[in-house]
């Protein structure tokens, strides 16, 4: 087990199985010394937990905890392409999409959701640039969508 997976199981959490694709893309690739998730769903399980948008059907608390779904569905993603997560450098970048009501702007607080889960899985190397953007609507209703870019380490 991973020094990553330890810290996972320390915290009570599991890796899932990578979700599947939903169309025409693979869930990560690996160009050169860097891996890019596409959007990450917060599916578990093979279905989608709560739908619709933040601020009205779903509440930013709620959003959050789904944001921390995504990212490890993200980092799921990242091992079925480099096999072991103790190759990640830092995570570089993470981008997250939040379908929001009309009036909802705490997109960056959804966001901390997969943020805070990044930080206490992986530490220092889980600090990372971030951007949340307020969508109109994501896939299967989906009330948040995130995509991470990590560094591995050098020889990984």
């Amino acid at each position: 087990m991973s020094a990553v997976e330890a810290k996972l199981a320390e915290l009570g959490l599991t890796l899932p199985e990578v979700v599947p694709p939903l169309a025409a893309y693979q869930p990560a690739v690996r160009s050169g010394s860097y891996v890019f998730t596409a959007g990450q769903l917060p599916m578990v399980k093979g279905s989608m937990p709560i739908t619709g948008k933040v601020g009205a059907e779903v509440s930013a608390e709620q959003a959050k905890e789904l944001a921390a779904v995504c990212a490890l569905n993200a980092l799921a993603a990242v091992k079925s392409v480099i096999g072991d997560l103790d190759k990640i450098a830092r995570v570089v970048k993470v981008v997250g999409f939040i379908a929001s009501a009309p009036d909802f702007t705490a997109q960056p607080g959804v966001l901390n959701g997969a943020s805070e889960l990044l930080g206490e899985v992986l530490g220092e190397k889980g600090v990372h640039a971030r951007s949340a953007v307020g969508v109109a609507v994501l896939p299967l209703d989906a009330p948040v969508e995130v995509e991470i870019q990590v560094e591995l380490v050098p020889g990984a």
